[in-house]
């Protein structure tokens, strides 16, 4: 039988061992702090840019500024300047904790129906290609406030690593190389990006070595102005111009009226767990904490394989479709938190569930309108005093909306796809929205990431991924293998299975179901889609608390990411 959350084949198994190898033991005491720091990222040159910023005498904070800067820089295909991010934060002296969100914003042009065409239809090119698609970015201001609030350097010593990676050149990757195949014909649109990102107009061949002047100039920029350095003057001029003569609609005061948010987590808690996750705009820990509170009285760890599968897909299925509706951007929407993250509610969406058989999606309670019928970033770190960051990172789809503002170096997002273009329309990822989050001026488009601390009594997890729609099941799936018992080297390598309510159907990587399974499921009355390639990229760590023993994990998925315990 296939492996399917809590069960550890004899292969991660040694994996996890190897990674135990470079926590330390400790006697069975509490252990007050971490005996070492974790940093687990998509890339191993933006791992070892946090363990150096950590070495100089920085903090969790410090190193977190360092690793977003450097996946900006080699990884651009996830993440980067040109887009925004949420940076999970706890500070251990005082127990504090929150999100920073750092996501993009509608420019103050942008209307309710930007891209529909003559006959109303989306027209899915301006959406998602070129300056239109992009709302103003909040990578650059979220680290500037991370280093101004939280962190011990100067903002100047965090990004120095990702200056000397931009300057000196990173070699492409299989990543790199691979998503680059799906969005090299787009690219070739804009110069700038052609100039920077491609060798000849050509994808790059794997080990070619990238070099990024000009984004090293941005941060050079951002180290000594700050947040002006990026939102005013030269560089503002810069992606203004850029963008507008490209048919964008960005004007100065969009940059210079960019604000980070600090908002409250959402809290919850799952056998004995305390949950801190993100609150909205990520629809994520909304979603997660309605998911844990309907399956909770199931005790799904003592079911088979396949029965769990249907009730987590059919507790899935109710919480997409609550995130269709009721999650926006709460400074626009009034959100009803309380209500979807309660007990109560999650009892009556469970009293519509049956063991026996798949419910409908279409038969879901909903509006009368509903419809019938990888490419973001993850890193998760701490530091030997206990502060922890679980950041993650978007520009939306592979390398954004492939535009680059000429002199800038970096892309930019499209991250207005995330935004329901009309009602019930699908976006990019399948995922339906309404009127809670349609386009409005100066609003936060609805995410799905979910950077998540899971904290027990002796263990404490770390963790969070990419993988658009699927970015909510994946961290689920995550934290269910840790509360199992099993380390961050089991948590990312799980196989992966997803309902999103629209399509009504369990998608599911490839071998992460038997054909028994996939049986048992089709006769309980679900269509079961087996995809040919895997997603996510999860990276996580872990502390134990009583042995002060630190471990790390990367998704085996992408070779070029890195845990390291140092």
């Amino acid at each position: 039988m296939k492996r399917f959350i809590s069960t550890t084949t004899p292969g991660m198994a040694v994996g996890l061992a190897l990674i135990c190898l470079l926590g330390v033991y400790a006697p069975f005491a509490l252990a007050q702090k971490p005996a070492k720091a974790a940093v687990a990222s998509a890339h191993y040159l933006a791992t070892e840019a946090g363990h150096e910023v950590l070495a100089n005498g920085g903090n969790a904070f410090d190193a977190a500024i360092a690793v977003s800067a450097a996946l900006a820089v080699v990884e651009p295909s996830s993440s980067g300047l040109g887009g925004g991010a949420f940076w999970l934060l706890h500070r251990a002296e005082d127990n504090h904790q929150v999100m920073i969100d750092g996501r993009e914003i509608a420019p103050m042009a942008a209307d309710r129906d930007m891209y529909l065409d003559e006959n109303g239809e989306v027209n899915r090119d301006l959406a998602v290609n070129g300056p239109l698609a992009a709302g103003i970015p909040g990578h650059a201001a979220g680290m500037v406030h991370l280093a101004k609030n939280y962190g011990r350097l100067p903002l100047s010593e965090s990004l120095k690593p990702a200056i000397r990676l931009a300057t000196e050149g990173f070699p492409v990757d299989e990543k790199y190389h691979s998503l680059m195949g799906y969005r090299a014909e787009t690219i070739r649109r804009w110069p700038a990006a052609t100039d920077a990102l491609l060798v000849d107009g050509e994808n790059p061949p794997i080990g070619h070595l990238i070099k990024l002047p000009d984004i090293a100039n941005t941060l050079r920029l951002i180290a000594a102005q700050g947040f002006d350095g990026f939102y005013k003057g030269e560089l503002a001029d810069k992606l203004v111009k850029g963008v507008r003569d490209a048919g964008g609609i960005w004007n100065h005061a969009d940059l210079a009226g960019y604000t980070i948010k600090e908002r409250q987590p959402i809290r919850t808690s799952y056998q004995g767990y305390q949950l801190v996750t993100a609150p909205p705009p990520s629809s994520g820990g909304v979603a997660i904490a309605e998911i844990l509170n309907i399956v909770e009285p199931y005790n799904i760890s003592t079911m088979d394989d396949a029965k769990r599968i249907h009730v987590l897909a059919e507790a899935m299925r109710r919480a997409y479709r609550d995130r269709s509706i009721y999650l926006g951007d709460p400074d626009f929407f009034e959100v009803p938190v309380r209500l979807l993250t309660s007990r109560d509610y999650a009892a009556g969406l469970r009293a519509s569930m049956r063991l026996d058989k798949a419910s409908d999606s279409n038969n879901l309670a909903g509006f009368e309108d509903s419809p019938k019928g990888t490419d973001t970033s993850h890193f998760s770190l701490i530091d030997t005093d206990g502060n922890m960051v679980a950041a993650t990172l978007t520009v939306n789809l592979p390398y954004g909306s492939a535009f680059m503002a000429p002199g800038t170096g970096f892309l930019l997002n499209n991250e207005m796809d995330d935004f329901s273009a009309k009602a019930g329309a699908p976006n990019a990822y399948g995922l339906l929205g309404y009127s809670a989050n349609a386009i409005e001026p100066g609003k936060r488009m609805l995410s799905s990431m979910t950077p998540t601390f899971v904290l027990g009594e002796q263990r404490v997890a770390v963790l969070g991924t990419p993988g658009g729609s699927r970015i909510i099941t994946m961290v689920l799936l995550g934290l269910l293998d840790f509360i199992d018992g099993n380390g961050p080297v089991s948590w990312v390598s799980l196989p992966r299975i997803h309902h999103q309510y629209q399509p009504d159907e369990i998608s599911a990587e490839p071998d992460a179901l038997s054909a028994d399974q996939i049986a048992t499921l089709q006769a309980l009355g679900h269509t079961v889609n087996v995809r040919e390639r895997t997603w996510g990229n999860m990276h996580g760590v872990m502390w134990n608390k009583q042995t002060g023993e630190v471990e790390g994990g990367s998704d085996p998925r992408w070779p070029s990411g890195r845990a390291i315990v140092r």
